[in-house]
């Protein structure tokens, strides 16, 4: 799992496709709404898009002569699930800035 988060975190780290994931996050679209939506030429959404299809992040369906591409929840919820692991860290940590910052650190 740690390999399948860290490749979908690399892929969407890059900024052109964080703004696609963000497009999708709110439905399926055309590649052409995606390139309607961003300053890119198709041919650069295309490869954005294929790249995070290789690592999970959307999938693609076909209507006539457009590919629809979606976001894989599946992949959003194990990435979700990766971050929360850290919740109990940061928690614990801002606790004790609290605690220094009121002058009652242990």
């Amino acid at each position: 799992m740690i390999d399948t988060v860290q490749q979908r975190l690399t892929a969407i780290s890059e900024p052109n496709r964080f703004r696609i994931v963000e497009l999708l996050r709110d439905g399926p679209r055309s590649v052409g709404g995606i390139v309607d939506n961003l300053v890119m030429g198709q041919p650069q959404v295309s490869r954005h898009l294929r790249l995070l299809a290789e690592v999970g992040v959307v999938e693609a369906t076909k209507h006539a002569q457009q590919r629809i591409y979606r976001l894989r929840p599946e992949s959003m919820r194990e990435l979700s699930e990766w971050t929360q692991r850290f919740a109990g860290l940061w928690s614990e940590r801002m606790d004790r800035l609290g605690s220094f910052l009121d002058g009652t650190e242990q």
